[in-house]
């Protein structure tokens, strides 16, 4: 791969893994749009190591107090505390993605990656999370979540296997309908992301291991670290200035991008 292609396609990952406006578009139509030849699987499981390690790196005091707690609370029930609880609200809402995106991993590989569907996500979901931000009360945070507000995001984080949707968007969106503040949904959009890449960096892997592909070690290693840069960065500022600048400058782009395709790649 050449480098200018390898900081564009990590860059783009980084960026766009955890702002609401769609990852796996814009890595679709990378290729579209620069001429270059598809990444290949090797580089799309690095860039996925490199935002993880980003996410859980960022979050760390976080993910050790609510790894520790959701654990020990399994021992002694009576040491429930509210990070035990945020740790179950994370596991529920997780488990939507992984069951959908089994059932519907042939399909989103195929036909749902079209110019058209990718347009039509981009500007429909961009609506929504418009109205989301609109209407929503913005009043409680993170750990007021409680299982049927985590399954309703949980199913919101399903629908984004659709390309174009964007994980964090739709799960943003979800947590404003429920009334959480902007930094609230966006700071359990991220945590439950971290089961989610996971395991969709796992089944990226096992596609891997079984194409037996030769690897470009060097490529990958620098994907990898870009994106972990990019999305490191892209987590900080973001939730640093989120509850100033709202979701409308992502909605604009959305419509933006939404547009382009429909203008250009059809």
């Amino acid at each position: 791969m050449e480098l200018l292609q390898i900081f564009i396609l990590a860059a783009l990952q980084g960026l766009t893994e955890f702002l609401p406006i769609s990852s796996s578009a814009h890595l679709i139509l990378a290729p579209r749009v620069t001429g270059y030849a598809d990444q290949g699987l090797a580089f799309d499981v690095a860039v996925h190591v490199g935002t993880l390690a980003a996410v859980v790196g960022y979050f760390r005091h976080e993910v050790i107090t609510i790894s520790h707690d959701f654990f020990h609370s399994w021992v002694n029930p009576a040491a429930r505390s509210k990070e035990s609880r945020l740790g179950w609200m994370i596991l529920i809402a997780t488990m939507p993605v992984g069951l959908f995106g089994l059932l519907m991993k042939s399909l989103v590989e195929t036909d749902l990656r079209s110019p058209m569907v990718i347009a039509m996500t981009t500007i429909g979901f961009g609506i929504l999370l418009l109205i989301a931000d609109l209407v929503g009360k913005r009043q409680r945070d993170e750990y007021s979540i409680r299982w049927l507000d985590a399954l309703f995001i949980g199913l919101f984080q399903a629908l984004a296997i659709i390309p174009g949707t964007s994980r964090s968007g739709s799960t943003i969106t979800a947590g404003l309908f429920l009334g959480l503040s902007r930094k609230a949904a966006s700071r359990f959009s991220f945590l439950i992301s971290i089961p989610t890449i996971l395991m969709s960096g796992g089944l990226l892997t096992l596609d891997l291991i079984q194409s037996e592909a030769p690897a470009d070690w060097i490529s990958l290693g620098l994907g990898a670290g870009l994106a972990f840069l990019t999305a490191y960065l892209c987590i900080h500022y973001f939730l640093r200035f989120i509850e100033n600048i709202g979701m409308l400058p992502f909605v604009i782009y959305r419509m933006i991008l939404g547009g382009l395709i429909l203008l250009f790649l059809l």
